[in-house]
């Protein structure tokens, strides 16, 4: 973790090693990410799940991590997106929740959220197996065995200092690639930092999202806290959770037990 191998905290060798004595190592009970950035994508394939099959743990963190994310979730592996050990250097004040629900996903009590409506949301109700996680990285594992189904299922993205037009890129290769076609809903936490371009976008990031799936039926919740902030609350993504999408008022997600 406190190496230096170039970009990395370690060589992909030594990284995936770690991770692979954390899988095979029966008294560990979770794996915790300590931050995120690049780096995951390059050692999945290095990796043996056979242990972790036997004695399946917790796999926490976002971002980055949401390679570990989507490659489990097609194993049929519940993981945890939620604050990592770099999110501890946020002020105390302002990452109560995310503590809050970070210490319930892991200790096992029920997870529920009811936030303050937006009007830009897309009313309605859904239920659904909870999927997702960065937009970059669900993009990136497009056409590799990792790549989630999201039939049947609602999504969640988060994104960080990307521009518009690239934002708009990727969810349309999500689009092409029939991630909405039978999709049951979608949340969308922080899009955070959004880069400006010298040509303007001509639309906010909800409009964006709204026009990429205007064909298609479902809920979509906007400002969801998690993602790239210090209010970042945790969701398990494999569980399956009930949703009520509202333009006022407040909306809910539920996590089933």
């Amino acid at each position: 973790m406190f190496d230096t191998a170039g970009h990395f905290s370690a060589t992909d060798e030594e990284r995936a090693e770690d991770f692979q004595k954390a899988m095979d190592n029966t008294n560990i009970k979770a794996i915790w990410a300590g931050r995120g950035g690049y780096g995951t994508v390059r050692i999945l394939d290095r990796l043996d799940f056979t242990e972790f099959k036997k004695n399946p743990k917790w796999v926490i963190g976002y971002s980055d991590i949401t390679a570990l994310h989507s490659h489990l979730n097609t194993m049929g592996y519940e993981t945890i997106h939620g604050m990592m050990g770099t999110s501890l250097g946020y002020d105390v004040e302002k990452i109560v929740e995310t503590e809050r629900s970070f210490k319930k996903s892991i200790f096992g009590e029920k997870l529920s959220y009811s936030l303050v409506s937006v009007k830009e949301n897309r009313e309605g109700t859904a239920k659904g197996q909870l999927i997702g996680g960065n937009l970059s990285l669900l993009a990136s594992m497009l056409g590799s065995e990792s790549q989630m189904n999201a039939d049947g299922k609602i999504l969640f993205i988060e994104e960080v200092e990307e521009y518009k037009y690239s934002i708009d890129r990727m969810l349309q290769s999500l689009k092409r690639a029939g991630f909405f076609k039978n999709c049951k809903g979608i949340i969308v936490g922080d899009i955070s930092n959004i880069k400006i371009n010298t040509t303007e976008w001509g639309s906010s990031i909800e409009q964006l999202i709204l026009d990429v799936i205007d064909e298609y039926d479902f809920p979509v919740l906007f400002n969801f806290p998690a993602g790239h902030e210090p209010d970042n609350r945790s969701l398990i993504f494999g569980r399956t959770i009930e949703m009520s999408v509202t333009k006022e008022g407040i909306s809910t997600v539920v996590f089933n037990e």
